[in-house]
Protein backbone atom coordinates (compact mmCIF):
# COMPACT_ATOMS: atom_id res chain seq x y z
CA UNK A 1 0.00 0.00 0.00
CA UNK A 2 1.22 3.30 -0.89
CA UNK A 3 1.93 5.83 1.93
CA UNK A 4 1.99 9.03 -1.50
CA UNK A 5 0.13 11.67 0.16
CA UNK A 6 -0.95 14.84 -1.13
CA UNK A 7 -3.02 18.46 -0.62
CA UNK A 8 -6.57 19.17 -1.35
CA UNK A 9 -8.57 22.29 -1.53
CA UNK A 10 -11.93 22.24 0.33
CA UNK A 11 -13.96 25.14 0.69
CA UNK A 12 -18.12 25.61 0.83
CA UNK A 13 -19.75 26.33 -2.08
CA UNK A 14 -20.55 30.44 -3.07
CA UNK A 15 -23.90 30.89 -1.46
CA UNK A 16 -25.54 34.37 0.29
CA UNK A 17 -23.82 34.57 3.77
CA UNK A 18 -20.47 34.19 2.34
CA UNK A 19 -17.88 31.57 3.40
CA UNK A 20 -20.52 29.26 5.83
CA UNK A 21 -20.05 25.41 6.78
CA UNK A 22 -22.36 23.17 7.84
CA UNK A 23 -21.80 21.14 11.12
CA UNK A 24 -21.65 17.59 8.91
CA UNK A 25 -19.47 19.80 6.55
CA UNK A 26 -16.66 20.52 9.52
CA UNK A 27 -17.60 16.66 10.65
CA UNK A 28 -16.75 15.24 7.92
CA UNK A 29 -13.22 17.39 7.33
CA UNK A 30 -12.26 16.80 10.66
CA UNK A 31 -12.64 12.67 10.46
CA UNK A 32 -10.37 12.93 7.47
CA UNK A 33 -7.49 14.43 10.07
CA UNK A 34 -5.20 12.50 12.11
CA UNK A 35 -5.25 13.63 15.90
CA UNK A 36 -2.02 15.93 15.16
CA UNK A 37 -2.75 17.25 11.50
CA UNK A 38 -3.06 20.94 11.37
CA UNK A 39 -5.47 22.14 8.22
CA UNK A 40 -4.99 25.56 6.95
CA UNK A 41 -7.23 28.26 6.00
CA UNK A 42 -6.02 29.96 3.21
CA UNK A 43 -6.38 33.40 2.38
CA UNK A 44 -8.58 32.52 -0.53
CA UNK A 45 -11.48 30.91 1.92
CA UNK A 46 -10.23 27.13 1.07
CA UNK A 47 -9.00 24.26 3.62
CA UNK A 48 -6.03 22.44 2.68
CA UNK A 49 -6.25 18.40 4.20
CA UNK A 50 -3.58 16.37 3.42
CA UNK A 51 -5.01 12.82 2.42
CA UNK A 52 -3.41 9.49 0.69
CA UNK A 53 -3.50 9.60 -3.20
CA UNK A 54 -5.36 6.03 -3.05
CA UNK A 55 -7.87 7.64 -1.46
CA UNK A 56 -8.54 11.00 -2.53
CA UNK A 57 -11.09 9.91 -5.07
CA UNK A 58 -13.10 8.46 -2.65
CA UNK A 59 -12.77 11.10 -0.35
CA UNK A 60 -13.23 13.79 -2.94
CA UNK A 61 -16.33 12.00 -4.16
CA UNK A 62 -18.05 11.85 0.12
CA UNK A 63 -17.09 15.84 0.32
CA UNK A 64 -18.97 16.73 -2.64
CA UNK A 65 -21.87 14.54 -1.97
CA UNK A 66 -22.39 17.21 1.18
CA UNK A 67 -21.82 20.37 -0.76
CA UNK A 68 -18.51 20.88 -0.56
CA UNK A 69 -16.08 22.09 -3.16
CA UNK A 70 -12.53 19.94 -3.53
CA UNK A 71 -9.98 21.35 -5.79
CA UNK A 72 -6.20 20.44 -6.71
CA UNK A 73 -4.20 23.03 -3.84
CA UNK A 74 -1.01 24.81 -5.35
CA UNK A 75 -0.86 26.17 -8.71
CA UNK A 76 -4.53 26.57 -9.97
CA UNK A 77 -7.71 28.77 -10.39
CA UNK A 78 -8.85 29.03 -6.78
CA UNK A 79 -12.01 28.91 -5.61
CA UNK A 80 -13.85 31.86 -6.58
CA UNK A 81 -13.24 35.07 -3.43
CA UNK A 82 -16.69 36.03 -3.49
CA UNK A 83 -18.80 38.34 -1.58
CA UNK A 84 -21.83 37.98 0.79
CA UNK A 85 -24.55 38.98 -1.70
CA UNK A 86 -25.86 41.34 1.02
CA UNK A 87 -28.10 42.88 -1.60
CA UNK A 88 -30.02 39.52 -1.99
CA UNK A 89 -28.93 36.53 -4.37
CA UNK A 90 -30.78 38.20 -7.53
CA UNK A 91 -29.88 41.89 -7.73
CA UNK A 92 -25.93 40.51 -6.41
CA UNK A 93 -25.52 38.18 -9.14
CA UNK A 94 -25.67 34.90 -7.27
CA UNK A 95 -26.18 32.44 -10.16
CA UNK A 96 -23.88 33.95 -12.42
CA UNK A 97 -21.05 33.56 -10.00
CA UNK A 98 -21.58 29.66 -9.08
CA UNK A 99 -21.68 29.50 -13.02
CA UNK A 100 -18.26 31.84 -12.58
CA UNK A 101 -17.01 29.23 -9.95
CA UNK A 102 -17.74 26.21 -11.53
CA UNK A 103 -15.95 27.17 -14.66
CA UNK A 104 -12.64 28.21 -13.62
CA UNK A 105 -11.80 26.63 -9.98
CA UNK A 106 -9.28 24.19 -10.15
CA UNK A 107 -7.83 24.81 -13.36
CA UNK A 108 -4.02 24.45 -13.39
CA UNK A 109 -2.24 27.36 -14.09
CA UNK A 110 1.87 28.64 -13.51
CA UNK A 111 1.02 30.18 -9.96
CA UNK A 112 -1.85 30.17 -7.81
CA UNK A 113 -4.67 32.23 -9.56
CA UNK A 114 -7.29 34.38 -7.59
CA UNK A 115 -10.46 35.29 -9.50
CA UNK A 116 -13.01 37.69 -6.73
CA UNK A 117 -16.40 38.42 -7.45
CA UNK A 118 -18.62 41.32 -5.93
CA UNK A 119 -22.13 41.93 -6.68
CA UNK A 120 -21.81 45.67 -6.26
CA UNK A 121 -19.85 48.59 -6.49
CA UNK A 122 -19.18 47.80 -2.38
CA UNK A 123 -16.48 45.59 -3.43
CA UNK A 124 -16.76 43.98 0.23
CA UNK A 125 -14.98 40.70 -1.49
CA UNK A 126 -11.91 43.19 -2.07
CA UNK A 127 -11.53 42.25 -6.30
CA UNK A 128 -9.64 44.79 -6.89
CA UNK A 129 -7.10 42.65 -4.96
CA UNK A 130 -7.47 39.65 -6.92
CA UNK A 131 -5.46 38.67 -9.96
CA UNK A 132 -8.64 39.31 -12.26
CA UNK A 133 -11.89 40.99 -10.51
CA UNK A 134 -15.39 41.54 -11.68
CA UNK A 135 -17.83 43.80 -10.26
CA UNK A 136 -21.80 44.12 -11.08
CA UNK A 137 -22.81 47.14 -12.22
CA UNK A 138 -26.65 47.09 -11.67
CA UNK A 139 -26.94 44.45 -14.96
CA UNK A 140 -23.78 44.13 -16.40
CA UNK A 141 -20.30 43.56 -15.33
CA UNK A 142 -17.10 45.30 -15.27
CA UNK A 143 -13.50 42.78 -14.81
CA UNK A 144 -10.17 44.32 -12.95
CA UNK A 145 -7.19 42.53 -13.77
CA UNK A 146 -3.44 43.08 -12.35
CA UNK A 147 -4.05 43.05 -8.18
CA UNK A 148 -1.40 41.97 -6.30
CA UNK A 149 -2.02 42.51 -2.16
CA UNK A 150 1.36 41.64 -1.32
CA UNK A 151 4.66 42.95 -0.44
CA UNK A 152 5.50 46.79 0.20
CA UNK A 153 4.47 47.57 -3.50
CA UNK A 154 1.13 46.27 -3.48
CA UNK A 155 -1.47 47.77 -6.53
CA UNK A 156 -4.96 47.23 -7.00
CA UNK A 157 -6.50 45.97 -9.90
CA UNK A 158 -6.92 47.96 -13.20
CA UNK A 159 -10.34 48.27 -14.69
CA UNK A 160 -9.82 45.46 -18.40
CA UNK A 161 -13.59 45.41 -19.71
CA UNK A 162 -16.44 47.15 -19.03
CA UNK A 163 -20.20 46.88 -19.65
CA UNK A 164 -20.22 42.53 -20.40
CA UNK A 165 -23.18 41.42 -20.08
CA UNK A 166 -23.86 37.32 -17.82
CA UNK A 167 -23.38 35.37 -21.02
CA UNK A 168 -19.87 37.25 -21.84
CA UNK A 169 -18.09 37.47 -18.09
CA UNK A 170 -17.78 33.41 -17.86
CA UNK A 171 -16.15 33.47 -21.73
CA UNK A 172 -13.92 36.62 -21.14
CA UNK A 173 -12.55 35.05 -18.18
CA UNK A 174 -11.85 31.48 -19.18
CA UNK A 175 -9.93 33.14 -22.52
CA UNK A 176 -7.66 35.85 -20.02
CA UNK A 177 -6.53 31.96 -18.24
CA UNK A 178 -6.17 30.02 -21.27
CA UNK A 179 -4.01 33.03 -22.71
CA UNK A 180 -2.28 33.25 -19.21
CA UNK A 181 -1.53 29.41 -19.37
CA UNK A 182 0.18 29.41 -22.51
CA UNK A 183 2.30 32.51 -23.15
CA UNK A 184 3.36 32.52 -19.09
CA UNK A 185 6.77 32.36 -19.12
CA UNK A 186 7.44 29.56 -16.34
CA UNK A 187 6.18 30.31 -13.45
CA UNK A 188 5.59 33.74 -14.10
CA UNK A 189 3.19 35.50 -11.63
CA UNK A 190 -0.04 36.57 -13.32
CA UNK A 191 0.37 40.43 -12.10
CA UNK A 192 4.05 40.95 -14.25
CA UNK A 193 3.19 38.76 -16.94
CA UNK A 194 0.12 41.54 -17.46
CA UNK A 195 3.03 43.96 -17.26
CA UNK A 196 4.97 42.44 -19.75
CA UNK A 197 2.25 41.73 -22.67
CA UNK A 198 0.48 44.13 -24.68
CA UNK A 199 -3.77 44.54 -22.93
CA UNK A 200 -4.98 46.05 -25.87
CA UNK A 201 -3.46 42.14 -27.49
CA UNK A 202 -5.05 40.44 -24.18
CA UNK A 203 -8.05 42.21 -24.92
CA UNK A 204 -8.62 40.99 -28.24
CA UNK A 205 -8.07 37.75 -26.69
CA UNK A 206 -10.37 37.95 -23.79
CA UNK A 207 -13.67 39.32 -25.66
CA UNK A 208 -12.72 36.53 -28.72
CA UNK A 209 -16.23 35.02 -27.59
Amino acid sequence: MSNERLMIAVSPPVQVGGSLFTAEQLSAISKLMGPEQKTEMTPFKQLYIEVSVESEGIITDNLRSIGLEVNPAGFATKSLIACNFCRGAEDAGLDIAQKLNRAIAGILTPTPLKVGYAGCALGTSEPLLRDIGIVKMKEKFDIYVGGDPKGIKASLAELFLTGLTETEVTQTVLNIIDYYKVHAKGKEKFSKFLKRISLEELKGVALNL
